[in-house]
């Protein structure tokens, strides 16, 4: 049970962290939603076990200024921070060929340097305490590498190892570090990713579509967060070989990866 830990989800007003949220909730969890619309936020937070335990923290997490003052408030209202789960993420449907420049960057900002900038901010209080997790939503795709994710796929496997060095460097200190792999989840995420000239795609993918339930995944990635697992994939059976045969043979996943279809 997570009884009366401070749990801060970012991405949290819909998909995995909106689902992540909602399991939370149910383990006893004091959660903070943090995303760009406060409204939005607000929506999910009535919903979840016990409403009034939770805050709505607004802020872009591409704002260094706006990311300061939600600390601030977190900390003035809840005083700690338990759990940090750095889910907040921007995905991508597109050849290299197509993706300009303005695309790559804006990918790696927010699944890279945001998630760097927001950790960097915590890490004193959890240092402090001597205690907590921080827990980052990578993909089976920074695992992997696939078509059409190239930028998506870099970005998520620079925060994977970001977050090896991370644990390293913080162990002796009390604090833990998970990653989380999910592979194919039903959220809306595929409708947000961006193409190559950095504009929502606008609709569903076929793969995600036939994903795994976000609250099947929810339950899954914090019944492991609980255990202390460091290294969690969540997955549908393609996703968990493909991570198993990039273990054993390198090359036989690149062969794999190539007859694959996987826009």
């Amino acid at each position: 049970m997570m009884e009366g830990q401070v749990v801060w989800i970012t991405g949290a007003s819909s998909g995995l962290g909106k689902a992540l949220a909602k399991e939370c909730a149910l383990q006893g969890a004091q959660v903070v939603l943090t995303a760009r619309r406060l409204d939005e936020l607000e929506n999910v937070r009535v919903t979840l076990m016990h409403p009034e335990r939770h805050i709505s923290v607004a802020a872009d997490i591409t704002s260094e200024s706006q990311v300061r003052h939600a600390y601030e408030q977190v900390l003035a209202q809840k005083g700690r921070i338990d759990l940090l789960i750095n889910n907040a993420g921007l995905s991508q449907r597109a050849l290299i060929a197509d993706t300009t420049m303005q695309t790559e960057r804006a990918i790696m900002e927010v699944d890279y340097f945001s998630q760097v900038f927001l950790t960097k901010l915590v890490l004193p209080t959890f240092l402090t305490q001597k205690s907590g997790r921080i827990a980052f939503v990578s993909s089976v795709a920074g695992l992997l590498g696939t078509q059409y994710r190239a930028s998506y796929s870099a970005a998520k496997a620079a925060i994977h190892m970001w977050a090896n060095s991370l644990r390293a460097e913080v162990a002796q200190n009390g604090v833990n570090v998970s990653v989380i792999f999910p592979g194919f989840v039903r959220t809306n995420v595929s409708f947000n990713a961006l193409d190559g000239e950095g504009k929502p795609q606008g609709h569903q993918d076929e793969a995600i579509e036939n994903g795994l339930d976000a609250e099947d995944f929810a339950q899954q990635t914090v019944a492991a967060l609980m255990k202390g697992e460091e290294y969690i994939v969540i997955g549908g059976r393609k996703e968990k070989l493909g991570v198993l045969v990039s273990r054993l043979s390198p090359t036989t996943l690149y062969k794999m990866i190539r007859k694959m279809k996987v826009k």
